[in-house]
C-alpha cells in the first residue's frame, strides 16, 4: 500500500498512476475476502477507495478508462463490507451528484453521507452540514447543519470551501440556531 501511495503521490519516486493502480489492485484482489476486523482491513479498504477514484477519473494514456459504474462497485464494497468512511463519502457523492438522481439515489447518498460524517469524515460533515443548513433536498435543520459545518471547519481549517460554507451559514444563522448548534457540539 505504501508503494502504491508513493507512486500515486510521486513521493520519492516519479509519479506513476498506472503502477500505483497495479499495487492497489494486487491488494484488493488478494485481500477482498479478509475479515473487516483483520489488522490489515483498513489498508485493504483504502486500496478499494484508491481504485474507485482511479476508475472514476481514469488514467490518461493508459488502459484504465473512466468507468463510474466500476468506481461505484469499489466504493460500495469498501463502504459496506469494511465500513470505510472515505468510501462512504465517495459513494454518497456519486449518488448525490448524478444529474438524473432519483429519490432513491438521493436517499442512498444521504444515508452514506450521514454514516461517513458520524465516523468523522470531515468532507462528509461539511457537505451534510451544507445540505441540512440550506434544506438542499432535505428538510432544513439549520442548527444541525451549522454543527456539522463547525466540526468540519475545526478539523480542516485550511480547506477553503469548508471555511466559506461555514462562514455563509454562520452569517445566515439566527441566534437560536447558533446556540442550539453550540449545545449539539458540546454533546
Amino acid at each position: 500500500f505504501k508503494l502504491g501511495r508513493m507512486y500515486a503521490d510521486g513521493d520519492g519516486v516519479a509519479q506513476d498512476d498506472v503502477r500505483a493502480f497495479e499495487y492497489f489492485s494486487r491488494i484488493a484482489n488478494a485481500h477482498a475476502e479478509d475479515s473487516p476486523s483483520a489488522p490489515q482491513a483498513q489498508v485493504v479498504a483504502n486500496a478499494f477507495v484508491a481504485l474507485g477514484r482511479y476508475y472514476l477519473s481514469g488514467i490518461p494514456n493508459s488502459k484504465i478508462k473512466s468507468d463510474p459504474d466500476r468506481a461505484r462497485e469499489m466504493f460500495s464494497y469498501a463502504a459496506s463490507y469494511f465500513g470505510n468512511a472515505d468510501a462512504q463519502y465517495d459513494l454518497a457523492r456519486l449518488y448525490l451528484k448524478t444529474p438524473d438522481a432519483s429519490r432513491e439515489d438521493f436517499r442512498y447518498g444521504a444515508r452514506w453521507l450521514g454514516l461517513a460524517a458520524q465516523k468523522g469524515q470531515h468532507e462528509a460533515q461539511a457537505l451534510l452540514g451544507q445540505m441540512l443548513f440550506n434544506g438542499d433536498r432535505l428538510p432544513p435543520q439549520r442548527a444541525r447543519g451549522l454543527m456539522w459545518l463547525t466540526l468540519a471547519r475545526e478539523a480542516l481549517p485550511d480547506e477553503t470551501w469548508i471555511k466559506e460554507s461555514h462562514a455563509r451559514a454562520f452569517a445566515k444563522a439566527s441566534d437560536d440556531d447558533r446556540a442550539m448548534a453550540l449545545q449539539m457540539l458540546e454533546h
